[in-house]
């Protein structure tokens, strides 16, 4: 038996010094030390050592075993180090070298202007409500004030889902939603994107809108003027001039749309091409909600009043910034994102 552990010994050492990979040291682990291993099976034939030799056959298979595992993880230790060291050299780092500037990224413009837009209305009371892009026909148009036949729809370049449903025109549905669910008093402003079939570089299939509305018992115009003041004023300057004149929209009664001085020519009495020699800009519509909206949505229109306005937040970063073409907002040009 004796002989026999020296044997396994010495083929123990020879193999683990012709061993040149981890996965060789592996498998002499498992020929030696495996659950059918060489030394394993030596252990269980102890059994058919004499009585009086066992111990110290035991002792000296002790030896054995534990010298094998010792040399084995040895072997083990050695070639991960060397592989250690061949990666670390393969991977050297030149430290003379220049570093790499990452640019870091920032929000759209629109998301800032659509932002800076919220805030100021959320600073005057505003809370702020969302609506699902896709739309049901009754809730953007017909309880609107909209009916089927109603000409105002000629206004609108749908973009239909199916028979019932539609790409939002407007954020207005949110204002029919929301007083559906809510009793007054309301001071609400709906942003979101919106979709009419237009291309041209004042218009885009998509755009972006905030529709505002407030509703309680004593509602003016005089508040609506108020409002619409002091937010516009925010936005372009508190010196920017305003005026306010008469319009049509289905959904109001009476109507307004809200003129603020040009900005590129600064509202000079000659004009510029942007305004068109007129000084001023268009900016937004807005009016009294119209009695036929507060009935479609449950409410008394003797009892209550309100205003409501739509304000194009891709026409507010335009002007703001001197932008002549829509388009850019969604061409992802680099050049043109970075200055912003």
């Amino acid at each position: 038996m004796r002989a026999t552990l020296e044997r396994i010994h010495r083929d123990a050492l020879a193999a683990l010094e012709a061993a040149r990979s981890e996965a060789e040291v592996e498998q002499l682990r498992i020929r030696f030390l495996g659950r059918k291993g060489e030394l394993t099976e030596a252990v269980r034939g102890l059994r058919d050592v004499p009585k009086s030799d066992r111990p110290a056959v035991g002792a000296f298979l002790n030896d054995v075993k534990d010298d094998v595992e010792r040399r084995i993880d040895s072997a083990l230790g050695a070639l991960r180090a060397a592989a250690r060291d061949r990666q670390i050299a393969g991977e050297r780092v030149d430290v003379t070298l220049p570093g790499r500037h990452h640019i870091p990224g920032h929000l759209h413009l629109i998301s800032q202007t659509l932002d800076e837009m919220v805030d100021i209305f959320v600073g005057l009371g505003f809370s702020v409500a969302q609506g699902p892009d896709i739309e049901d026909d009754y809730h953007n148009f017909t309880a609107l004030n909209v009916p089927a036949d109603h000409p105002a729809r000629d206004m609108q370049d749908t973009l239909f889902v199916g028979e019932e449903f539609l790409l939002r025109t407007h954020t207005s549905p949110v204002q029919i939603r929301v007083m559906e669910q809510c009793k007054p008093p309301l001071r609400v402003i709906a942003p979101g994107a919106c979709y009419r079939h237009d291309d041209d570089v004042t218009h885009s299939p998509m755009f972006h809108q905030v529709e505002g509305f407030m509703v309680d018992r004593h509602v003016t115009f005089g508040d609506l003027k108020g409002v619409l003041t002091l937010a516009l004023r925010r936005i372009f300057g508190d010196d920017t001039p305003l005026r306010f004149r008469a319009s049509f929209f289905p959904f109001t009664e009476p109507s307004a749309e809200v003129d603020i001085g040009c900005v590129m020519c600064g509202g000079r009495a000659s004009g510029c091409r942007v305004c068109k020699g007129t000084g001023w800009l268009e900016i937004l519509g807005s009016g009294m909600i119209d009695p036929n909206v507060f009935e479609a949505v449950g409410y008394d229109p003797e009892a209550f009043s309100g205003f409501a306005f739509g304000l194009a937040v891709e026409r507010v970063a335009m002007l703001k910034h001197q932008i002549s073409d829509i388009r850019l907002f969604f061409a992802n040009d680099i050049r043109f994102l970075r200055q912003f």
